[in-house]
């Protein structure tokens, strides 16, 4: 499975992107996440797309952030990112894994990252 994410960038604290992540592989859904891991910390979990189709969120993104993945493609995941703060700043991974298996939430295949730089 080939994970691919896409939308990083650099913006000014307030300003909103929206990430982009696509899993190519055999399977025809995926339970996917977002992760994230900003210089000397650990990765951390930001948003996820249970299978069924419930979110979860981190305390520090809560009413910030919104996940969601097209009902037609279910290969998909999208992170919108509002009012941007210069702690969001960090590489931000997308993690898939099969959905409807026992493998959903293991998260065994993960994209190479994309930068979000938020400055004040």
């Amino acid at each position: 499975v080939e994970v691919v994410e896409s939308g990083g960038g650099s913006v000014q604290a307030g300003r909103s992107l929206t990430l982009s992540c696509t899993a190519n592989g055999p399977y025809s859904a995926y339970c996917m996440a977002w992760y994230r891991q900003a210089p000397g910390k650990d990765r951390e979990e930001v948003a996820v797309l249970r299978s069924d189709r419930s979110t979860h969120y981190a305390d520090s993104v809560k009413g910030r952030f919104t996940i969601s993945q097209r009902y037609d493609a279910r290969n998909n995941l999208y992170l919108e990112m509002y009012q941007l703060k210069p702690e969001d700043s960090a590489v931000y991974y997308c993690a898939a894994d099969a959905r409807d298996t026992a493998y959903c939430g293991a998260y065994r295949f993960w994209g190479q990252g994309t930068q979000v730089a938020v400055s004040s």
